[in-house]
């Protein structure tokens, strides 16, 4: 019985580790105003946004219900100046969906 409490304190506390150190989302913009605003600010991050509808109000009436992370492009490359022979890696974009509604 003492084997299966320590396994599953082990556990627990592997998981709470885990959970504690991922790394946090982008913010997304918050405040007042519609689903246009936030695409616009979104946009002006540089990210590329992808909009689901949930019916068919316009996007400066809409509101946003939720924004999710999506795939994101990177390249590694040692030929940026000043990077000598160390690798550097750079984010060339983000997706972001945004449900509406």
């Amino acid at each position: 019985m003492k084997k299966f409490t320590v396994a599953t304190l082990a556990a627990s506390g592997l998981a709470a580790a885990i959970l504690g150190l991922a790394a946090p989302a982008d913010a997304a913009p918050t405040g007042p105003g519609n689903a246009q605003d936030t695409v616009n600010a979104l946009e002006a991050q540089g990210d590329h946004v992808i909009v689901n509808r949930l019916g068919s109000t316009p996007l400066d009436q809409g509101t946003v219900v939720a924004v999710r992370p999506g795939q994101s492009y990177s390249r590694t490359d040692s030929g940026i100046p000043g990077a000598g022979n160390d690798l550097i890696t750079t984010v060339t974009g983000k997706t972001v969906y945004i449900d509406v509604r």
